[in-house]
C-alpha cells in the first residue's frame, strides 16, 4: 500500500468510527474519491448519512474490469469474511487514507 503507486484503479472498503457500517466501492482515483467521502460532497449519500469515511482496506489494479470484479465479489461476501479480510491487513482498523 504505497501512495506513489501509479496503479490507476482501486477497490476499497470504508467504515465509520464505530465499525458498524461497511461500504465497498471502486474508483480510478483513490485519493480523490476518499476525499469526496470525507468532505461529504453529497450530503444525501449513504456514506454521508452514516458517517462512513474511514478507509480501512484497499486493493489496487491495472484493469478497471479487475477492480469492478473484485468489488462485486466483496459485495457478495458476508460481514465476517469482510472483517477477516480487513483484519489481515489492518487489524486496528486505522484510517489508511495517508497510505492510499
Amino acid at each position: 500500500m504505497d501512495r506513489n503507486d501509479v496503479t490507476p484503479f482501486a477497490t476499497y472498503i470504508l467504515s465509520n468510527y464505530k465499525k458498524t457500517v461497511l461500504y465497498i466501492g471502486v474508483t480510478n482515483d483513490l485519493n480523490r474519491r476518499i476525499l469526496e467521502h470525507k468532505s461529504k460532497n453529497d450530503p444525501n449519500s449513504f456514506t454521508a448519512k452514516y458517517n462512513v469515511d474511514r478507509l480501512v482496506y484497499f486493493e489496487k489494479f491495472q484493469s478497471v474490469n479487475d477492480a469492478i470484479a473484485r468489488e462485486k465479489q466483496l459485495k457478495h461476501w458476508n460481514r465476517e469474511w469482510k472483517e477477516r479480510l480487513i483484519n489481515e491487513k489492518n487489524p486496528e482498523w486505522k484510517d489508511l487514507f495517508d497510505y492510499a
